[in-house]
């Protein structure tokens, strides 16, 4: 209604400062820091080109078993998404996850932008300031996107033993559906490659900023049509 940018960042960090407050009032105090470190860690671990989610990172000499129950609170609070890797695209794809290998996600793409430090002038102008962590807010939006589908009944992440990765690997019951996020010019899928030729499966979708391209192995589809996303799994799968 203002249509103004500043105010909509103020909220932002009015909305983080009153979770801040949250955590001291309703989780346990004895992991009170834990999740402050923790949570506070989200935007560096999304930032790095490799995103898996290191325990390293929160704190020199930080460890798992220190702060398994700061990030089980923050992920039953809802403020944090858990996408955990998988070893092989099988249904069910529960069966083959790794439960060490995960990445953790914001539940919200303007308040990560917030705790990043992005103000919004400079998306706005494509600074290059922004242009490293385009990828992860690119990455956000998705996963938001995919986790309040219907159909979606399950979001992962896939890595080969190599250096292949792919962004996200999703199940509607019937198919596995990879899926690979581009932000930049470059939509070469080398990864999307390697996953559809290990784990035989003919079709994968990427999002990025090219055109609507549905009749390719690899199925380019802008990130603003994501919302229509099922019916074009429907028209692939004819």
């Amino acid at each position: 209604k203002e249509n103004d940018y500043n105010l909509v960042e103020k909220m932002q960090k009015e909305i983080l400062d009153s979770y801040l407050l949250d955590f001291s009032k309703h989780a346990p105090h004895n992991i009170v820091p834990r999740i402050r470190y923790l949570w506070e860690s989200i935007p560096s671990q999304l930032a790095k080109e490799n995103k898996k989610f290191i325990y390293g990172l929160i704190r020199k000499g930080a460890r798992a078993r220190e702060y398994e129950e700061a990030l089980l609170w923050l992920s039953d609070a809802g403020l944090i998404r858990k996408i955990n890797c998988i070893k092989k695209a099988v249904k069910p794809l529960s069966s083959y996850m790794d439960i060490r290998a995960f990445k953790l996600y914001h539940l919200d793409i303007g308040l990560l932008k917030a705790m990043a430090g992005i103000s919004t002038s400079i998306i706005i102008k494509n600074d290059n300031i922004f242009e490293e962590f385009k990828g992860s807010l690119a990455e956000q939006f998705v996963l938001q996107e995919l986790s309040c589908k219907q159909f979606v009944s399950g979001i992962y992440y896939w890595k080969s033993r190599a250096e292949a990765e792919v962004d996200f690997v999703i199940t509607d019951g019937e198919c596995v559906i990879p899926i690979e996020v581009k932000s930049g010019k470059s939509i070469q899928a080398k990864s999307l490659k390697v996953f559809m030729n290990e784990e035989k499966i003919n079709k994968a979708i990427r999002f990025s900023l090219k055109g609507l391209k549905l009749n390719d192995n690899i199925i380019n589809i802008p990130l603003y049509l994501i919302f229509n996303l099922e019916n074009y799994i429907k028209e692939i799968k004819k």
